[in-house]
């Protein structure tokens, strides 16, 4: 491949024309080719060339037909771990390519191939290309448990952005809000304050409580639990953040979404996208058992056919009992989670089909229908 492209080059063919064909190459091979020649490098590590080069695999990636169910992403201590789910009875994995991990990181979010990871020797937040093995760190995070992090793409930007929400320790009645929000720009490489408040809901009151788990970016926005605190009520519900206007809205939970743990401590929610759309699964609280240890017991799924419609919320009651932790869900609808014995199962809701896995204990674990390698994170220092 190298000497066809030094034949290229010595054909002198237009400059766009070998623009285009470097921007079909994988990142393997580009990152071998900025040795090539001056030029070579140049191009390969212009901002224009690396947009170039995402937006063609993101459009490659949206209109291939894999013949699989997508891929898992998960870590050890050391390394990065991506699998394909083969389309067989018992989606059996293929391992596809591992990464070393850079230094002890805890793994908060992951959109189009991009990492956002917490560093536990120095208390710093990075964003990680692993394709091209480096990071940027981009602030020092001492209030961390205090704080919520989500990795979003804006694609009407070609941009990554990340939301920062951080609760107020100085707050005190009367003297400010309890959360204040931040926005992290790529392409500018700046944090920026923005108003935390929720439009166009009127006296919704003051947000005393938020999820402290990664956001979940769906349908160009950041969304999490949120909960208020006004003058004659309390209210649960859904936090989006649109990427683009970067305005928070509210979206309404399911009247008496948590009546089958009326008798039960504060049931545990997640978010997650459940065959395209937005649904909220909610665990009965943590349990312990003298045999499992601490388990989450009892499981529903909400789920919102139509995105934002409240009449939409639709419940699906699942059998599924006595599990160590939950991960997330593939496209076609099976739940990732950890059981007792510490097996990884994907647990088909429907058929109520448990399928072991075979992957140790990860420390984290990911789904998304598409790889995507980039060269995002080249050209900054």
């Amino acid at each position: 491949m190298m000497s066809k492209l030094r034949n290229l080059s010595s054909e002198h063919l237009p400059h766009d024309v070998v623009f285009d064909i470097l921007t079909r190459l994988p990142v393997k091979s580009l990152i071998r080719f900025r040795c090539v020649s001056k030029s070579c490098y140049s191009t390969i590590t212009d901002p224009i060339f690396i947009t170039k080069h995402f937006n063609h695999n993101k459009a490659k990636s949206l209109s291939s037909n894999n013949n699989h169910n997508g891929f898992l992403l998960y870590t050890d201590d050391k390394q990065l771990y991506t699998a394909a789910c083969n389309d067989d009875p018992t989606l059996s994995l293929t391992e596809v390519c591992r990464f070393q991990i850079p230094f002890p990181v805890d793994m908060v979010d992951y959109c189009n191939g991009m990492f956002l990871i917490f560093g536990n020797r120095d208390s710093s937040i990075y964003l990680w290309n692993p394709s091209i093995q480096k990071f940027k760190m981009l602030m020092l995070d001492f209030g961390r448990m205090d704080s919520s992090l989500g990795l979003a793409y804006h694609c009407q930007n070609n941009d990554f952005k990340i939301l920062k929400i951080v609760q107020n320790s100085i707050f005190c009645i009367n003297k400010g809000p309890l959360f204040e929000a931040e926005v992290y720009t790529l392409s500018t490489d700046l944090w920026r304050r923005i108003e935390f408040s929720v439009e166009p809901i009127p006296n919704l009151g003051s947000i005393s409580e938020i999820q402290y788990e990664p956001f979940l970016f769906f349908n160009g926005a950041l969304h999490f639990m949120a909960h208020t605190w006004g003058a004659n009520n309390t209210n649960d519900f859904i936090l989006s953040f649109d990427v683009n206007d970067e305005i928070f809205r509210e979206i309404r939970l399911p009247e008496n979404y948590s009546d089958r743990f009326i008798f039960a401590y504060e049931p545990a929610h997640r978010l997650v996208v459940f065959k395209g759309s937005l649904a909220l699964m909610v665990f009965g609280p943590s349990v312990y058992d003298y045999e499992d240890g601490n388990v989450l017991d009892k499981c529903d799924i909400w789920v919102m056919g139509q995105y934002g419609v409240v009449e939409s919320w639709t419940k699906k009651t699942v059998g599924l009992k006595r599990i160590k932790n939950f991960f997330g869900c593939t496209e076609s609808g099976q739940l990732l989670t950890k059981m007792p014995t510490g097996r990884m199962v994907l647990y088909d809701p429907e058929s109520l089909y448990e399928n072991n896995i075979g992957i140790p204990s990860p420390n984290w674990m990911a789904y998304t229908t598409d790889l995507m390698e980039s060269l995002v994170l080249l050209d900054h220092k």
